[in-house]
């Protein structure tokens, strides 16, 4: 796989991974909750979570490419802000879409 192929997936996974928890009423990947809907603080659980797996998808990705780059808190800060800005298409969808019916 070529740097660039690594470099988009890694943003795909992180669109993806963020807008997990706001279009599926499943806990992670595995199953419903037996409440039925998903409180606002479980959804943020499990984008944090999601963070820190296409986290780990990156560092391995970069790992395979060649040695991984020291990162710093900034690093850190600047990809969660990001991956939030990544969720709001997720969040617009379940919070503040009109519903008709």
């Amino acid at each position: 796989m070529s740097q660039t192929a690594a470099i988009w997936l890694v943003i795909l996974a992180a669109f993806a991974a963020a807008n997990w928890p706001f279009l599926t009423q499943r806990l992670l990947l595995l199953g419903p909750l037996a409440k039925g809907a998903k409180p606002f603080v479980m959804r943020l659980l499990e984008l944090v979570v999601l963070y820190f797996v296409v986290g780990l998808i990156a560092m391995l990705l970069e790992r395979r490419a060649g040695q991984n780059a020291p990162q710093t808190w900034e690093f850190y800060a600047i990809t969660a802000t990001l991956f939030i800005t990544l969720a709001f298409p997720g969040f617009v969808y379940r919070y503040l879409m009109r519903r008709r019916g």
